[in-house]
């Protein structure tokens, strides 16, 4: 479990970083008539900021070099 937790401690932060700023986006913007699917709802908007937050963290990861040869 500490491997796994070390080994993906970037993608963690990120999708808690995305989920407290997809609620956060959902607390103060939101949508107050309910008609927008997505943020008319603290669930959705939190889960779609944890993805979002996912994919730009992940773009942070080290790349790793591949066994044919090529070094870094």
């Amino acid at each position: 479990m500490k491997d796994f937790l070390k080994k993906h401690r970037l993608k963690i932060a990120g999708i808690i970083v995305g989920a407290i700023g997809g609620y956060l986006y959902y607390y103060f913007v939101g949508c107050s008539t309910g008609s927008c699917p997505i943020t008319s709802n603290p669930w959705r908007m939190t889960l779609y900021g944890a993805v979002l937050g996912l994919l730009v963290f992940d773009i942070f990861k080290k790349e790793e070099a591949k066994s044919r040869g090529v070094k870094k």
